[in-house]
């Protein structure tokens, strides 16, 4: 199959969330599988010269946008069996936030156009069209009425993933024309009204052939009100279309026994001696007291709501009272923010606030911590538990989306189990299970290892999961 899969970001060339993580694995699985893939990005300032210098230069060419006629160069540069396209028009993506700035919409259909355009312009013809989250949302609107003007686009089909439906693509009507080119009748028909705005994720929701979400749990929470941040009425009337499939992770690259960086590697089969070391030199990196039998508890996550971490601020003090250290690494709410800043001073030593993102001292946190936090109120997939679990860290999750379908719960008389997990949004509940964790670190260390080696051994690849899009395509396309 001819595969186009079109994402705001993408690693290793820019990443600010899960989404990279998913553009740079899932295609790199569906080309080793045989088909030919694609994948088309925009050309950020910040995808830096040592990508740069691999590109070709394709050709040039106007996009339509409303009224406009833009400027579209195209790049292009082959990795491990994928080609990557950039998109480059420096007005609109030659700026440091790939975000958060003022024309966003306007940015991001001028994308969509350029993904549209693009398979005309090149001679190719793709099957399927795999579009993600609310910045190539316009692309299977644009494709109701261009797949019929383009031959390259007569038979092609829609998948659009949620990979978080808290950020949908909400703007005033007044973008409908001038900013994204569409007619009132988009609006006024239905297609991209929602709550009296324009909805970029609810017109590729009704647009699109089919619709995926990152985890079979967070497919069925989407249709919730409590989740779905005021579309459930729209998933459950396109419920039909709908499925959740979990996303994975690179094995290769998050393998303990070879990742460069670390103090030492290790292997499910004899992890203790290489955590060990791991640990102490985190210890030594963050500022913790050095002791090797005190268990460290991480975070590893933007420090907003509904990661939960107003749970951990909550009861952090009675976390504290036990026997253990602890360490933060992440940004976010000043909140959080300022309360693991004064945990930090209250307790030398023992607590660690990284007020930063930093990927190797994430890798050395995975590697050297010993219980991994994620106490999420919502949580599509997340991918941290993952590799987590893949470096022998036991996580302690709440019971939603992907934290849901990744960590089987510690069965103590059978000995089954990855983790330690929750249900309520609830901080007693929380501090329950984690001194459940804490008193089975310390006092059945066979058990401890069959956790540690269950998560470790576990088989979070995307193999599974890039077979079940497969399957998705073909069944879609015929």
């Amino acid at each position: 199959m001819k595969i186009l899969f079109a994402a705001s970001e993408a690693v290793p060339f820019i990443k600010t969330g899960g989404l990279a993580d998913v553009a740079g694995s899932l295609p790199k699985a569906l080309a080793q599988a045989g088909h030919e893939v694609k994948v088309i990005l925009p050309l950020y300032e910040g995808i830096g010269d040592q990508w740069r210098s691999q590109m070709t230069f394709l050709k040039y060419f106007n996009v339509t946008l409303s009224w406009r006629q833009v400027y579209c160069g195209l790049f292009q540069l082959e990795r491990e069996g994928v080609t990557y396209w950039f998109v480059d028009n420096e007005y609109y993506f030659k700026r440091w936030q790939i975000y958060g700035h003022f024309d966003d919409c306007e940015r991001f259909a001028y994308f969509s156009r350029a993904v549209v355009e693009t398979p005309g312009q090149l001679d190719w013809s793709p099957d399927i069209i795999h579009c993600n989250d609310w910045q190539t949302a316009l692309i299977p609107v644009y494709l109701l009425e261009d797949k019929y003007r383009t031959p390259q686009l007569n038979h092609v089909k829609t998948v659009f993933t949620i990979h978080n439906v808290e950020y949908q693509g909400r703007y005033g009507d007044q973008v409908l024309e001038d900013v994204i080119g569409l007619g009132r009748n988009y609006f006024n028909e239905g297609m991209l009204a929602h709550q009296g705005d324009v909805n970029l994720m609810k017109g590729a929701i009704m647009a699109s052939t089919y619709v995926t979400t990152v985890s079979p749990t967070y497919a069925q929470e989407l249709r919730l009100p409590f989740y779905a941040h005021g579309m459930d009425g729209v998933i459950n009337q396109q419920s039909g279309k709908l499925q959740g499939i979990l996303n994975g992770i690179d094995m290769a690259l998050y393998d303990p026994a070879v990742m460069p960086g670390l103090a030492a590697n290790f292997t499910p089969a004899a992890p203790a001696k290489g955590k060990t070391a791991c640990k102490l030199a985190l210890q030594r990196k963050v500022g913790l007291r050095e002791d090797e039998s005190a268990p460290i508890i991480a975070c590893v996550s933007r420090l907003v709501g509904h990661k939960g971490f107003s749970l951990v601020t909550d009861v952090l003090h009675q976390i504290m009272e036990m026997d253990v250290q602890m360490v933060v690494l992440g940004t976010g709410d000043w909140q959080y923010e300022e309360a693991f800043r004064n945990a930090q001073r209250q307790y030398p030593g023992r607590f660690s606030a990284q007020i930063t993102y930093s990927g190797p001292l994430s890798n050395m946190i995975y590697a050297g911590a010993d219980l991994f936090l994620m106490p999420s109120v919502s949580e599509p997939c997340g991918l941290s538990q993952m590799i987590a679990m893949r470096f022998g860290t036991v996580p302690i999750v709440r019971e939603t989306g992907g934290l849901k379908d990744t960590v089987l719960p510690y069965n103590k008389f059978t000995g089954e189990g990855r983790g330690f997990t929750f249900s309520d949004v609830n901080a007693g509940d929380m501090l329950w299970v984690i001194r459940e964790a804490v008193d089975l670190y310390y006092n059945d260390k066979e058990a401890w290892r069959g956790l540690q080696k269950a998560g470790m051994t576990a088989d979070f690849s995307w193999d599974h999961s890039a077979q079940e899009y497969l399957d998705i395509y073909q069944r879609i396309s015929g």
